[in-house]
């Protein structure tokens, strides 16, 4: 398996190995000693699925607060996105700063985000279908967000404002500004 640090190190790029032959291919998607080596701190409790019908359709940034905080690895089986994690912990040196990377079924990888970080994601093909493992059950009352077009985080998402597609929610979400201190960062 390859393993690729991002600028916050955090959050973990992980390429497991797809062995293949005329037949198809075999790959170990999760095996908690490998992933655990590399960096996830799992105990996953949930598998989520998320499939977007629309390119430009954008899920989050979203996270769940204490004591319901959620790692997630995603992965994406059908398609592409851009997934994006932003640092919300804070006292963190790299507070309100975020990491970005193509996820695709073409190129395999998977990306660990950790609690203390909002999570997102924008589809790059229509007919995506996600996969997502998570360290804590959903919480609706824990569940919240950030503005995922809010200027201060200077995300590059490859879609106008006008065209994405979001939900209700989403579009309504506070900015880093008016987020409460919800994580507070601590050096393990």
């Amino acid at each position: 398996m390859k393993v690729t640090n991002l600028t916050i190190p955090e959050v973990i790029i992980l390429q497991p190995v797809k062995h293949g032959d005329s037949r198809g291919f075999f790959s170990e998607t999760f095996s908690q000693k490998l992933w655990a080596e590399a960096g996830v701190r799992g105990g996953f409790v949930q598998d989520n699925h998320a499939f977007s019908a629309q390119a430009g359709t954008v899920r989050g940034l979203h996270f769940q607060i204490p004591p319901f905080d959620q790692g997630k690895l995603v992965r994406v089986v059908r398609g592409a996105i851009l997934d994006v994690a932003v640092d919300i912990r804070v006292g963190s040196p790299t507070f309100g700063q975020h990491v970005s990377a193509e996820i695709s079924a073409s190129n395999w990888s998977q990306i660990w985000v950790p609690p203390g970080f909002a999570h997102g994601l924008m589809t790059l093909e229509s007919n995506t279908e996600v996969l997502y493992k998570v360290t804590n059950y959903y919480a609706p009352e824990h569940d919240k967000g950030l503005l995922w077009n809010d200027p201060a985080l200077g995300i590059d998402w490859p879609v106008e404002d006008v065209s994405a597609h979001l939900s209700e929610r989403d579009k309504k979400n506070p900015t880093l500004n008016e987020l409460p201190e919800y994580f507070r960062y601590t050096e393990d």
